[in-house]
C-alpha cells in the first residue's frame, strides 16, 4: 500500500516545502481525496486534500500560512483542492496512519482510518462521496457493523440533523450490501 512518501506531484513538492518551513515537529492530519487516493487506492486524479494541524503552535501556524497561500510559492499555490478542516472533521481524529519515519524531518503526517474517512463524507453525501464509500467498502473492505457502531458512538450526537444522516447511513449500507451481493452473484454463476 502506498505511503505519503510516494505522493504524486504537486503534493510531494508541497509536503517537502511544508517540512522545510517547519522548525519543530508538526502533526498534519490529512483526510479527503488525497488520503483515499494514496492510502486506499481510490482512482482519482488529481487527488484533493483537506488537512488540519494544531494552530496553537507558532510552527503549525507558519505551515498553515504557507499552505493557505499567504507565503506560498507558485508551486504550492498550484496544489489542487487544498482546504482546511471542515464540518466532516468533527470528532474524527483517529489518524491511524503515520508517515514513513525518516521521510520528513518535522512533519508527522497522519490520516483518518477508512471508517472515519467514510464517516467524514456522510453530511455532504454527493455522488463523489458515495463513490468513495463504495470504493472503501470494497477495497478495505469495510465491516458495516463497525461503520454503524462508529457512527452511533462517535459522530451521531455531534450532527445538526442526525435523522437525515441516519437515513444517509442506512442508504449507504443498502448500497454496499447490494454491491456486495451483486459481486457475489457475478462470481458464482
Amino acid at each position: 500500500m502506498p505511503h505519503f512518501s510516494q505522493a504524486p506531484e504537486p503534493w510531494k513538492s508541497f509536503l517537502g516545502e511544508l517540512d522545510r518551513e517547519a522548525t519543530a515537529e508538526t502533526r498534519l492530519d490529512c483526510m479527503g481525496g488525497f488520503v483515499a487516493t494514496l492510502l486506499y487506492g481510490l482512482p482519482r486524479r488529481p487527488p484533493t486534500s483537506t488537512f488540519c494541524s494544531s494552530l496553537r503552535e507558532s510552527n503549525a501556524q507558519r505551515c498553515w500560512n504557507l499552505a493557505s497561500g499567504r507565503r506560498a510559492s507558485q508551486k504550492v499555490q498550484s496544489v489542487p483542492g487544498l482546504r482546511g478542516c471542515g464540518q466532516g472533521a468533527r470528532g474524527l481524529r483517529r489518524a491511524a496512519h503515520r508517515n514513513v519515519p525518516g521521510v520528513y524531518k518535522h512533519l508527522r503526517i497522519c490520516a483518518l482510518d477508512p471508517y472515519d474517512l467514510a464517516l467524514s463524507k456522510l453530511e455532504r453525501n454527493i455522488q463523489r462521496d458515495r463513490d468513495d464509500v463504495k470504493h472503501l467498502a470494497q477495497s478495505v473492505p469495510l465491516d458495516l457493523k463497525i461503520l454503524k457502531d462508529r457512527y452511533e458512538k462517535e459522530l451521531r450526537w455531534q450532527l445538526g440533523n442526525s435523522e437525515r444522516e441516519d437515513l444517509t447511513l442506512k442508504l449507504w449500507t443498502e448500497m454496499i450490501e447490494e454491491e456486495r451481493s451483486g459481486a457475489a452473484g457475478r462470481r458464482n454463476p
